[in-house]
């Protein structure tokens, strides 16, 4: 759900929740964190927008990248319980920064469904992925 579609999150939170499903927030690149983050106690996800929503092939926008920093901050504090996703501009040269920045699950249509042999790709951009992971335990 779109934090900006709606007036009542949390209620759609827990309606979701009560029904048997996971409730995930999705903002928008110019919609900032800090006034959700409340909202997020009652959510599973976050999905951190990081092109307009609308079509794809977009170009990443690599600013939404602090507002990740920030929900993967509060999720390893304890602060909040939650996966951290992005979605718009994930491809070879933007998923290791996501993944630095502490992404748990990415969406990459274009860069899949755009390549030759697309489970060749997400094959390609997970190993980018755990590659990224392993440079930020060392």
């Amino acid at each position: 759900m779109h934090v900006e579609a709606s007036r009542e999150p949390v209620a759609l939170a827990k309606d979701l929740r009560a029904a048997g499903a996971r409730a995930g927030l999705s903002v928008k690149p110019g919609t900032p964190l800090e006034p959700h983050l409340e909202t997020l106690r009652h959510y599973d996800t976050l999905l951190v927008m990081s092109v307009e929503p609308g079509f794809g092939g977009q170009a990443f926008m690599p600013e939404v990248l602090d507002k990740v920093r920030t929900a993967r901050r509060l999720v390893d504090t304890g602060h909040l319980t939650l996966l951290v996703e992005i979605d718009g501009g994930i491809n070879a040269d933007t998923i290791e920064a996501a993944a630095e920045a502490g992404v748990d699950c990415f969406v990459a249509g274009s860069a899949v469904y755009g390549a030759a042999d697309p489970a060749r790709a997400v094959e390609a951009l997970r190993d980018q992925v755990r590659a990224a992971a392993h440079r930020s335990w060392n």
